[in-house]
């Protein structure tokens, strides 16, 4: 082999950050012929964590490693080095990664080590750890190689149960950069409440409609027939509480930044809701979604009547309404994501390209993608791998 081969060099510099270091690293690397195979640096807590990759003859070593230990002093930081005979033709880019994103508000070592052993035994590796978000959660991002979507995601949903650390895996690749359709429910997803009880306990009927709410959002109760008997509970009420519970409708935390920030950086965001469109069409209007479908209550001389007008958003209808929004936006559906929390979203959820569970229902968790159980909406943008700084850069 000619002297002049190109082997490998691993540089790790470690000490107080400071500006000027990393620009003197590399000053001190320019008298040789090397090349610049690979680079990653970090700041925890002003600690600077710097690892360059170099090719290199191996004739040089000793003189970058003399010259790269003169530097270490003039800085006050750490410089090891590690030479190996490795040829530069065996540095390639990995391939058909996978993103993991883990949210806690609360994480604990031993999440990371159950996430690390169910990647390991899914024959992945970890191949980049890096923090998202330090508030309102902690998101840490693991990208990975060798390992399958479907596979990893199921064997981690089991590690997000025993933990309470949400857990999602997502391809890589440009797919995930590309523009994407958001489609949500509305009641206890985009907003705090279930606006059929806003309105019932403005008549004194709230204990009979809850009853029939929760039988259909655990899925024990067919969701056209619930609705139907709820409305029914309304008849005759004036049509005045409608204002009254728009007045009363308080946005999920972290909805308004989910909104704005998938809209700034120009995804399309859209809503479908068992609800109705005289309470929630406002807030939509103010959100700046236009694409949307919701029932309509009837209403004659001032009153509900008890009946709701046109088609009910039901289940089906629900899936029905994501695949025309992706048709409409020109998303394709492998791009689009459907947030939900009940029994009622579970079609929408498993026609998208990502279905996520927001503080949902036992069987909605199990059926979704994804599963968020911490009660700030925006914690979305983190599984799309949009940081924290970046939703901040993009609401100001």
């Amino acid at each position: 082999m000619s002297s002049d081969a190109q082997h490998t060099g691993l540089i790790l510099l470690t000490g107080t950050d400071a500006p000027g270091i990393t620009q003197a690293l590399f000053a001190a690397l320019e008298p040789f012929a090397i090349t610049i195979l690979d680079i990653e640096q970090v700041v925890i807590s002003d600690r600077l964590i710097l690892t360059v990759l170099i090719g290199l003859s191996p004739a040089h070593s000793k003189a970058i490693e003399a010259d790269l230990d003169e530097c270490a002093i003039k800085l006050g930081v750490d410089i090891a080095t590690l030479f190996s005979d490795a040829t530069t033709s065996s540095i390639q880019a990995k391939q058909g990664l996978l993103h993991v994103v883990a949210l806690s508000q609360k994480l604990q070592p031993g999440a990371i080590t159950q996430i690390g052993t169910a990647i390991a035994a899914q024959g992945g590796n970890i191949e980049r750890i890096f923090r998202t978000a330090s508030y309102p959660v902690t998101a840490v991002e693991f990208q990975v190689s060798g390992a399958s979507v479907e596979a990893l995601r199921t064997s981690l949903a089991l590690v997000a149960n025993e933990t309470g650390v949400d857990i999602a895996v997502s391809p890589g690749g440009l797919a995930r950069l590309a523009k994407k359709l958001v489609v949500m429910d509305v009641d206890s997803t985009l907003i705090q409440q279930e606006v059929i009880e806003l309105l019932a306990a403005k008549i004194g009927v709230v204990e009979e409609v809850v009853a029939l709410t929760s039988a259909a959002m655990a899925g024990e109760l067919d969701f056209e027939a619930s609705l139907k008997a709820r409305v029914a509970l309304l008849a005759g009420a004036s049509a005045e509480i409608l204002n009254e519970v728009r007045a009363e409708i308080r946005l999920t935390p972290g909805a308004r930044t989910l909104v704005k920030t998938l809209q700034k950086l120009g995804h399309e965001v859209a809503v479908v809701s068992g609800g109705f469109t005289s309470v929630i069409e406002p807030l939509l209007q103010e959100l700046g979604i236009s694409n949307y479908r919701a029932n309509s209550l009837e209403i004659v001389d001032g009153k509900l009547t008890g009946n709701i007008t046109g088609p009910v958003i039901d289940r089906a209808a629900k899936a029905t309404a994501l695949r025309d929004f992706a048709k409409q936006t020109g998303v394709a559906i492998e791009q689009t994501i459907a947030i939900g929390d009940g029994a009622n979203d579970l079609d929408m959820i498993a026609a998208a390209g990502l279905g996520i569970a927001f503080n949902a229902k036992p069987a909605v968790k199990a059926a979704a993608d994804s599963s968020l159980n911490a009660p700030y909406l925006d914690s979305v943008l983190y599984l799309l791998g949009i940081s924290r700084e970046d939703i901040e850069a993009a609401n100001i």
